[in-house]
């Protein structure tokens, strides 16, 4: 078995979670369920996702399963970028393709650890320096997007917010603003890895004080949705944890020595 590390696991367990949505729900919610797959396909992709994500856990595996997700987060990326074309100013336009983006970062981050682990010494084009840069200011530019929602889309947000915590509204506009310190962070290269890491603790606390919470709640919250969203969603938050764990554990010193 290889050494994923933290991030890995934590980023391979919820790809695991969409393919089994897949073939639980029969659509690749929420990766592709805007398109009419038929169930076949849609069946087979569940199977070929699940089999990558546990392919990532090994050493001989890891860099096809890596190739096969990075293609699965890229038809995502392009299936997204529909509402970006018909309304490019709309922050809400940019989320799902954010998403994907950050998950293609997430993954190609992980390739590129394993390779500059496993073989020292050996520069590649997806494995330099400059590509992880590269990998780093897409998921830089998505978590710009994720804050800026937070202020356009604060009355939509707020419900998420636990009424147990004191200054709701405060706290939805700072996290916000912590969402986007960390995408400038990334992107300008100042602190990187601390605004990863701040980005990862506070993504997991979001998926723990709110989403799996919402599994408990008697009534479900509104803002839940019905049970497969909020799997989804539950899912997806705890993906971009592990992107940003993957991509603070790629600035560790040791790691880029390996040059």
């Amino acid at each position: 078995m290889g050494k994923i590390g933290f991030g890995g696991a934590l980023f391979a367990s919820p790809v695991a979670g969409v393919a089994v949505l897949s073939l639980v729900y029969g659509n690749f919610a929420p990766l592709l369920d805007s398109l009419p797959w038929p169930k076949v396909l849609t069946l087979g992709l569940g199977l070929i996702l699940l089999a990558t994500s546990i392919g990532l856990l090994f050493e001989r595996t890891l860099a096809a399963s890596a190739i096969t997700i990075s293609v699965c987060a890229t038809a995502w990326a392009l299936v997204r970028t529909s509402p970006i074309f018909q309304a490019p100013l709309s922050i809400g336009s940019w989320y799902g393709f954010s998403e994907a983006v950050s998950m293609l970062a997430g993954v190609w981050t992980l390739y590129a650890l394993n390779r500059r682990i496993n073989q020292a010494g050996i520069v590649a084009p997806l494995t330099s320096d400059i590509a992880l840069r590269v990998a780093r200011s897409l998921f830089g530019a998505a978590c710009l997007v994720y804050g800026i929602a937070h202020f356009a889309y604060a009355a939509y947000s707020l419900p998420f917010v636990p009424t147990w915590l004191p200054a709701r509204v405060p706290l939805l506009y700072a996290t916000g603003i912590f969402h986007a310190a960390a995408g400038a962070g990334l992107i300008l290269g100042i602190l990187p890895r601390l605004a990863a890491t701040l980005e990862a603790t506070m993504i997991i606390l979001f998926g723990v004080l709110v989403w799996l919470p919402s599994f408990f709640a008697n009534p479900t919250p509104k803002w839940a949705g019905n049970l497969q969203n909020q799997w989804s969603e539950t899912i997806v938050t705890f993906l971009l944890a592990g992107v940003a764990c993957l991509i603070a554990e790629s600035l560790n010193t040791d790691v880029s020595r390996n040059k």
